[in-house]
């Protein structure tokens, strides 16, 4: 896993993009590489994963192309068979550069991992960018007024210049508690969105999605598709663990982590507890590891640290982002980074398994002439307003309320005038990926796998985690299987009536899980925000003034608001970046 890169046009020199790659030397501390060419320089962060040796170092030539690269390739072994040699190295790298130089841009769809790439052809003064098919690895690309700058994160490309602040972008964090792609938070730097990929040549720039994945039923039994998934995950789980370098498990006291256990042989598992024992997993993911026989070692974190955490916001994300877990697996990638270089996660295990309780409270449902009338005339940042405005909506607007951070009355009520736009849409981002054709379970599936999933959860994952230089890997999100389970039976995948998901994986699971494992109540990694707000209630209330001296917002709200921590990261990153 690494960093990368670059800048084609006038700008283009080796000591412009060394100065980019620099500020990403946390996720390749182990060597970088320049190749510049009159018009173009590619870099490169390493983190040396596969063959060790300076043969796997980057930018790496083939022919008239040249390869920057981060991520990995699960089936690189299989593809190297079909490829001409003799080869260099043993590592994937090589393999990546000698399929798109043989195939070109087809040969993705041979591709198994995950991956961010940028390939320069130097014939045909070409440059294309590509992301892997879920957005397990983040890229980001500005257009120059005579060329292109790409990099892994957002303040690789700040050496070239800050550019004004989105306002939108503003605007979508506070609805989503992220800046969606393909925007970010400064005009004219964009995010390559998930499986995608994108041309630049002579100054024509073309972006276009190649992963088409089906939503098509396949009829089967219940016992065939428990048969199928399980020899899937016997297939997919153990080729993420290919490395040259030592690989674990982060272990919490859920299923989906649990999953990814079982079918390896005897790893090392990790897991972050809480001294609060209400909100800590280590003792069921003990009881997991004891089980499964893995080698296991637990943090426990004493007590949250909000300022640290609030510190963080910015320097890690560069844009405002509001998950509040990223801080807890910030902890766990610092542990588990003392003795492996690599880590599996559980990550995508709900939305693949449908597992969050949205799928199954028939969303939209309560929507009636009261619930629409106290959302309309309540105060519009009070609780009840907050609950009658998600309640009132129907259609595509009550799932993005089942799946987003603050309301769009509640934004619009807050925001400075010149942060506000008359008649905002809102649902750009979600209607990108609504789905009339589908079923309300199957509609809401999609939305998750197509937006928050990598906009939210794995833009957290891969900042937290490769801040320590840890690569993590999140097999249930390898392509295949995420195109198996989208074929299964919405029958076989959640009860509605008794208010259950993953029905598929407790049925394959739960005979080689400890007793009741499965019916644990599902609890996540957020820090308890609200109770640290009420024993410090002048940390919002500054937070909100800066905020309001800015013109950002034209009003107060208290430390009982449910999206507080928004306002917060807000104001740390204007005061970082801002």
């Amino acid at each position: 896993m690494c960093g990368i890169a670059g800048i084609v046009g006038p700008l283009a020199s080796a000591e412009v993009a060394q100065s980019m790659a620099q500020r990403l030397r946390h996720r390749g501390p182990d060597g970088d590489g320049v190749c510049s060419q009159p018009g173009v320089a590619l870099s490169h962060r390493r983190l040396a994963i596969q063959d060790l040796t300076a043969a796997g170092r980057m930018p790496m030539l083939f022919g008239p192309h040249v390869l920057t690269y981060n991520g990995e390739l699960y089936n690189h072994v299989r593809l190297r068979e079909g490829l001409p040699g003799p080869w260099a190295s043993s590592g994937d790298s090589e393999v990546l550069l000698r399929l798109l130089a043989t195939e070109g841009r087809a040969g993705l769809s041979r591709v198994v991992g995950m991956f961010a790439f940028a390939l320069w052809d130097t014939q045909a003064k070409r440059l294309l960018l590509a992301r892997d098919r879920l957005g397990i690895k983040p890229l980001y690309y500005r257009v120059l007024p005579d060329g292109i700058a790409f990099a892994s994160e957002l303040k690789a490309l700040l050496p070239l210049g800050t550019p004004d602040i989105d306002q939108s972008a503003v605007r979508d964090f506070l609805f989503h508690g992220y800046v969606p792609a393909p925007k970010s938070i400064y005009r004219g730097i964009c995010k390559l969105p998930a499986g995608h990929m994108l041309e630049w040549q002579a100054g024509r720039l073309t972006v276009q999605r190649y992963w088409h994945p089906s939503t098509d039923r396949v009829e089967r039994s219940a016992e065939e598709t428990v048969q199928e998934l399980d020899a899937l995950l016997r297939e997919v789980v153990p080729q993420h663990t290919v490395s040259d370098v030592p690989v674990g498990v982060f272990l919490s006291g859920g299923v989906d982590s649990a999953v990814t256990a079982y079918y390896l042989d005897s790893p090392h598992t990790y897991t972050l507890g809480f001294e609060a024992g209400a909100r800590s997993e280590a003792e069921a993911a003990r009881r997991v590891a004891a089980h499964l026989g893995t080698e296991h070692l637990e943090m426990m974190a004493p007590q949250a640290d909000f300022a640290g955490a609030l510190d963080l916001m910015p320097e890690l994300f560069d844009e405002p982002f509001g998950d509040s877990a990223a801080w807890s697996n910030y902890l766990i990638a610092q542990f588990a980074r003392r003795e492996v270089t690599v880590a599996l996660s559980g990550e995508g295990g709900d939305e693949i398994f449908c597992g969050y309780p949205r799928y199954w409270s028939r969303i939209g449902a309560r929507s009636n002439l009261l619930n629409r009338s106290l959302a309309r005339y309540l105060p519009p940042l009070s609780r009840l307003a907050s609950s009658m405005q998600r309640h009132g909506y129907v259609g595509l607007a009550a799932f993005a309320a089942a799946l987003g951070g603050m309301t769009a009355q509640q934004i619009d009520a807050v925001l400075g005038s010149d942060w506000k736009e008359s008649q905002y849409d809102y649902l750009w981002f979600y209607r990108q990926f609504w789905r009339e054709d589908l079923t309300p379970l199957a509609q809401l599936r999609w939305l998750d796998l197509n937006t928050d999933l990598a906009e939210g959860l794995l833009t957290k994952v891969d900042r937290t985690s490769m801040a320590h230089s840890l690569e993590v890997r999140p097999p249930l999100l390898d392509h295949r299987l995420v195109e198996f389970m989208l074929s299964v039976e919405p029958r076989l995948l959640v009860d509605e009536r008794r208010r259950r998901g993953k029905l598929l994986v407790r049925r394959l699971m739960e005979p080689r899980l400890p007793p009741d494992h499965l019916n644990r109540p599902k609890s996540g990694f957020g820090l308890p925000v609200h109770r640290w707000l009420r024993q410090n209630p002048k940390l919002l209330q500054d937070a909100v003034r800066r905020l309001m001296d800015r013109g950002v917002l034209r009003r107060a709200v208290g430390t009982e608001f449910r999206r507080a921590w928004y306002l917060l990261v807000l104001d740390r990153w204007f005061t970082a970046f801002g």
